[in-house]
């Protein structure tokens, strides 16, 4: 599958480009007049979302300005610009009744989850190999950035893709992961809040436990589902330098 530019455009030392690998709508950002190979880092955004949505970008403009990162975002199956199926809109309508009449909305959503999981997978693994053949990409390590949905297609690809060498995730329950999330064996800097309103407290907690990784750490901090402070993205830079190197 081959990297398709769609679009560029270019502010404050960060290149935008819109792309297509195959039919999976990207975005990727680099530092301006980059050359040579950089680490790269994967954003997976939360449900109902898309690959622009909410602080990716900002987020995407620090990793590259500050790290000299190459920063790729795609819309997960189903979401964004990509065509939503039958199957899919009336899965997530039944859902929202199910959790409008009371039911574990940290449950529920996991089913969400897997349907898309084997999908999302495949599209990131076909992203990364597309992304890295470009000349001011190149054959970097490689991270992941995904809390919320972006954990819950996040951990499968940890599991399956070993050229993912560090991740962050955080605001996920350990709703059918169990089993995947032990596969998981590179570093996690997992993000938990603590007055959670979607995914209870326990159910986070055991979804941190349940991770393989030799090296993990727990974050967490006052707050509602999608209130991370700030302070957790400078972190998670020197978390993803410490492991990937810098970018130059």
């Amino acid at each position: 599958m081959r990297f398709t530019p769609i679009s560029q455009t270019s502010s404050d030392g960060v290149t935008e480009e819109l792309f297509t690998v195959g039919e999976i709508p990207g975005v990727l950002w680099t530092p301006e007049h980059a050359t040579g190979p950089r680490p790269l880092i994967l954003v997976g955004h939360g449900g109902g979302q898309h690959k622009k949505a909410l602080g990716i970008p900002a987020r995407a403009g620090r990793l590259v300005g500050e790290c000299g990162f190459a920063v790729a975002a795609i819309d997960a199956p189903n979401h964004g610009d990509r065509p939503k199926d039958e199957e899919f809109v009336r899965f997530v309508t039944e859902n929202r009744g199910r959790i409008g009449a009371g039911e574990d909305a940290a449950a529920v959503v996991a089913t969400l989850h897997e349907l898309i999981a084997g999908q999302a997978v495949a599209d990131w693994q076909a992203v990364i190999t597309a992304v890295q053949e470009l000349d001011h990409v190149g054959p970097g390590p490689v991270g992941y950035w995904g809390v919320s949905m972006g954990s819950g297609l996040g951990v499968p690809l940890l599991a399956a893709e070993p050229r993912v060498r560090a991740a962050v995730l955080g605001l996920l329950g350990v709703d059918g992961l169990a089993e995947t999330a032990a596969r998981v064996t590179v570093p996690v800097r997992f993000l938990l809040q603590w007055d959670d309103d979607l995914v209870p407290r326990a159910k986070g907690l055991a979804l941190f436990d349940a991770l393989g990784s030799a090296e993990k750490t727990l974050h967490a901090n006052p707050g509602k589902h999608g209130e991370i402070p700030g302070f957790e993205i400078d972190s998670s830079l020197r978390f993803f330098t410490r492991h990937l190197g810098q970018g130059r």
